[in-house]
């Protein structure tokens, strides 16, 4: 089941699980859907809002709850979350706002921020207004060119056949660039 049949069976609740687990390509799918008018405009955007702002809450309880173990100590160790702690430290208010919208620090950022001294408090109302700001963009954007992203990727999306070669190519990619990697 795609994740459109998915948000278009389930609607506002796979929305919101979506944009939790996923991101901005459910959330545009959901923009997309109410452009269609299978969902409300509104409650696209308060789905996909609450959605993210879940999850980043979660993965920021982590952060606080787990910032001694072993695991985070490891996780902590690497370029993406140093990138992330760094640049919290210079503008925590203006990273803790922004951080969705940075590619590759997604995820790794509320853990991070979980991490260091910043209120509770003072996150819950950053990261509900970031994830508002968020989910109406990304919800927009599949609304106002919904009809536009449908013609250009159903003209793009090849057969099953031809999707699962193209998947097989990557898991094959992936697996020798790991290998390479882990002989240098």
């Amino acid at each position: 089941m795609t994740i459109e049949a998915l948000i278009a069976r389930y609607g506002l609740a796979a929305l919101a699980l979506g944009a939790g687990l996923e991101g901005e390509t459910v959330v545009v799918l959901g923009g997309i859907m109410v452009q269609r008018g299978v969902l409300p405009y509104v409650g696209a955007i308060v789905a996909a809002a609450v959605g993210s702002f879940i999850a980043d809450q979660l993965f920021f309880a982590a952060g606080r709850r787990f910032r001694d173990h072993p695991r985070v100590r490891r996780w902590s160790a690497k370029p993406a979350f140093a990138r992330a702690l760094t640049a919290f430290e210079r503008h925590p208010t203006l990273f803790v706002f922004a951080f969705r919208f940075l590619y590759g620090l997604r995820t790794v950022s509320p853990i991070a921020i979980g991490t260091t001294q910043l209120p509770l408090g003072r996150f819950v109302v950053l990261n509900g207004s970031a994830a508002l700001l968020w989910a109406t963009i990304f919800v927009s954007i599949g609304y106002w060119f919904g009809h536009g992203l449908s013609e250009i990727v159903g003209r793009w999306l090849p057969s099953w056949q031809v999707l699962a070669g193209g998947g097989i190519a990557i898991v094959l990619l992936a697996g020798v660039t790991w290998l390479v990697k882990r002989r240098a």
